[in-house]
C-alpha cells in the first residue's frame, strides 16, 4: 500500500508544479512568428529607449503624470497571465493613488490562440472614448475564458458594455471606427520598437521589471525604493533667524543707551 501511495503522490506533485509554471508563464509571439522579423524577448529589453515612439496619446492611465514612479504595462486581453496580473495592478493603483502613474499599453499578440485579442483592445479603446477603458478592461479580463471560446463573443462584449453603463450605439460606432484602431496600433508600434515579444511586460521608470517581481509585494518593494530616492533632501538650517535676533538685540541695546551715545 505504501508503494501505491508514493506512486500516486509523485504525479500529483508534478502536476502542481506544472500548474504553477503555467500560471507564471507569459504569452509570447515567438511560437507563430517564425517568418516575422525577430525581436528580443523581455529579458533582452532592459529599458525603454528615449527615442521609442510615444504610443497612444494620451495613454490609458491612472494616478498622477507628475508622480516620481511610472509603471507601464504592455498586455494582451486574451493572455491568461495578463488576466492574473490585472488584479495585482489594480491593488497597486489603489494602494499608491497619485504617488504613481500607471500606464496600460495594448499589445495584442499575433498568434492563432489569441484570435480575438486585437478586437478586444479596440473594444476597450471604444469604451475609453466614454471614459471607461479600465472598466471594460476589468470585464474582459474577468470573463476572459468565457468570451475567448465563444463564437458570439461580440454579444458578450455588448453585455459588458451595458453593465458598465456605456452608450451602446456610440460604443459600437467607435469600435468600428478608425480612431480606436489607431490607438491600438500606436501602442503596438511603441511595443515593437522597444522589442517586446511577450505579455505581460512591465516597466518601472523605464526599466524592465523581472517577471518574478510582478507581484503585489515585489512591485511595492520596487516602488517604495524609487519613492525613497525621490524624497527631497532636508533643507540646511537657515542662518537668517539668528541674524535677525542679533539685529533685534542690538536695537534693544541701543534703545537703552543715551541718545548722545547712540548717535556717535
Amino acid at each position: 500500500m505504501r508503494t501505491n501511495r508514493s506512486r500516486i503522490g509523485l504525479p500529483l506533485a508534478l502536476i502542481a508544479i506544472l500548474i504553477t509554471s503555467l500560471l507564471a508563464a507569459s504569452c509570447s509571439n515567438t511560437a507563430s512568428n517564425s517568418t516575422a522579423k525577430k525581436t528580443p524577448t523581455p529579458a533582452k529589453t532592459p529599458g525603454i529607449p528615449a527615442e521609442a515612439p510615444p504610443g497612444a496619446t494620451p495613454p490609458n492611465a491612472a494616478g498622477s503624470p507628475t508622480a516620481a514612479v511610472t509603471i507601464e504595462e504592455f498586455a494582451d486581453f486574451q493572455c491568461p497571465t495578463c488576466a492574473l496580473t490585472y488584479p495585482i495592478m489594480e491593488e497597486i493603483k489603489n494602494a499608491y493613488g497619485s504617488r504613481i502613474y500607471f500606464v496600460y499599453r495594448n499589445f495584442p499578440l499575433k498568434i492563432p490562440a489569441h484570435d480575438k485579442t486585437y478586437e478586444a483592445s479596440v473594444a476597450a479603446e471604444a469604451a475609453g472614448m466614454q471614459g471607461k477603458f479600465f472598466e471594460m478592461a476589468r470585464e474582459l479580463y474577468a470573463n476572459q475564458k468565457e468570451w475567448s471560446a465563444n463564437p458570439s463573443y461580440k454579444n458578450l462584449w455588448k453585455g459588458y458594455a451595458e453593465k458598465i453603463g456605456l452608450n451602446i450605439d456610440q460604443w459600437q460606432n467607435d469600435a468600428a471606427g478608425l480612431p480606436a484602431k489607431q490607438r491600438v496600433d500606436l501602442d503596438l508600434k511603441r511595443g515593437d520598437a522597444i522589442g517586446i515579444n511577450s505579455t505581460p511586460t512591465v516597466f518601472l521608470n523605464n526599466v524592465a521589471v523581472p517577471p518574478s517581481k510582478v507581484t503585489v509585494s515585489g512591485l511595492k518593494e520596487l516602488i517604495d525604493a524609487e519613492l525613497a530616492k525621490a524624497k527631497p533632501a532636508a533643507a540646511p538650517a537657515s542662518n537668517a533667524a539668528p541674524e535677525a535676533n542679533s539685529a533685534a538685540n542690538s536695537n534693544a541695546s541701543d534703545a537703552k543707551k543715551p541718545a548722545s551715545e547712540v548717535n556717535k
